[in-house]
């Protein structure tokens, strides 16, 4: 009688791994090192397991071995909690304080918690309920808070967000409290102008680091939108939670989030940035084929994309080609850093010198890459030029910055790299602030 015995699960370790499709494909522990430039020394102990593999390591050993993402699913990212909309459940309070000092600060608080506090404890002024009259459809206003809105769009790529915040959500509050006496039509054209401002508030706290505010926000924006008869606001808050996931390295919820965006009747640039985020996602998770699928869904809906609409475009407007920049990011993180930099520099340098956020953004990524290309010195010299800006802009969503500080300290004994060292670490510790 044949007996089945059964053998026990055993868990394949890194390590293990990379050394037996090293071993197979025929390459010395020195020549994979050079191709993904790390130190022979650091890649020994990363197969002896000695030493913790990162997943940007195990993206580069997939392509260079061949493996189809089989090395970068065995390194886990801790999880983290989901994202999900809070509900307040009460009307809202505004409270904002601006001393001359500049110390100013904002939150939006229920009238329940105003209640508690006491109001007293709670000093406020009011803005509203003066008796505001207005033309029944008067387009000279939302002219006028259109034109500050793109002024501030403006100013929002050159400043830290605190500086604009205060301005950008009395502007918010402002328009909604006008709409209120408005006629029907002035009515709906101030409500959809007021999500604009509400959801690039989302988008300045976000880069801020306040994450659960950026939702609060843009769940404002959508209820706003929806008061204006635009129901497509809210679908694009699919795509902004996404983007927090991504920025979490959360690939599967990054990728659900933007397939849920599409699968609705919203206007093509709306799909077509769910598309982008999407790819983004399967490019987090390693999965090449279903990212260049999705990126070439997004180019032909952003394509489609020719509304002559006078309202403020939803997503960047600094981005020449949207989709082809993101097809840079996107390699990047598939370990292909040398291709990711080639795309994202011609990108780059069609980018308005105006627009300093989005082009630290870009800019730290293409040093990222370069520097995981091996091109240390080149990386340094790119570094070097953004640092100021960084701080200016002071966003905390620019994790790349981190990712370049931690590639770079396996080079320290390069000139190039101690010479940026004091830069670099100040730049990411305002960051993370």
């Amino acid at each position: 009688m044949e007996v089945c015995v059964l053998q026990p699960i055993r868990f394949v370790h890194f390590g293990e791994e990379l050394r037996r499709r090293r071993l197979a494909a025929g390459l010395t522990l020195t020549a994979l090192a050079q191709q993904v430039h790390y130190s022979k020394g650091q890649l020994s102990k990363v197969e002896r397991g000695v030493k913790t593999p990162s997943r940007q390591l195990a993206r580069q050993c997939d392509v260079v071995l061949g493996a189809g993402g089989a090395l970068t699913s065995l390194v886990q990212e801790p999880p983290e909690a989901e994202v999900t909309f809070v509900a307040d459940g009460d009307e809202e309070v505004w409270l904002m304080q601006l001393p001359a000092d500049g110390q100013g600060w904002f939150q939006p608080v229920s009238r329940r918690q105003v209640m508690v506090a006491g109001a007293v404890s709670v000093p406020a002024i009011s803005l509203g309920g003066q008796g505001v009259w207005m033309d029944a459809d008067s387009s000279t206003l939302i002219g006028i808070f259109r034109s500050i809105f793109d002024q501030y769009r403006r100013l929002g790529q050159t400043v830290a967000p605190g500086l604009v915040l205060p301005g950008l959500i009395a502007n918010t509050y402002a328009l909604q409290e006008l709409s209120k006496e408005a006629g029907p039509r002035t009515r709906q054209g101030l409500l959809l102008l007021a999500s604009r401002y509400a959801e690039y508030v989302g988008w300045l706290v976000q880069e801020t680091g306040n994450e659960q505010s950026a939702l609060w926000w843009t769940r404002r924006a959508a209820d706003l939108a929806a008061a204006g008869d635009d129901h497509h606001l809210a679908v694009y808050g699919l795509i902004r939670q996404a983007l927090i996931t991504l920025y979490r390295r959360q690939a599967a919820q990054t990728i659900e989030l933007s397939q849920r965006a599409q699968a609705t009747d919203v206007p093509p640039r709306i799909r077509g940035l769910a598309a982008q985020r999407e790819a983004q996602g399967h490019a987090l998770a390693g999965d090449y084929d279903a990212c260049m699928r999705s990126l070439d869904r997004a180019r032909k809906l952003l394509d489609r994309d020719a509304s002559d609409s006078e309202e403020p475009v939803i997503g960047t407007t600094n981005l020449a080609d949207p989709a082809e920049m993101v097809s840079g990011w996107c390699l990047h993180d598939l370990g292909r850093p040398r291709v990711a930099a080639e795309i994202i520099d011609r990108q780059l340098a069609r980018v308005p010198h105006q627009a300093t956020r989005t082009r630290v953004r870009y800019g730290v990524r293409s040093a990222l890459a370069h520097a995981v290309a091996g091109e240390v010195d080149h990386a340094c010299c790119l570094t070097a030029q953004l640092l100021d800006d960084a701080v200016m802009v002071g966003s905390a969503t620019i994790a790349d910055l981190r990712s370049l500080a931690r590639t770079l300290s396996r080079h320290s004994g390069n000139p190039s790299v101690r010479e940026l060292q004091p830069g670099l670490s100040t730049a990411v510790r305002i960051a993370t602030i």
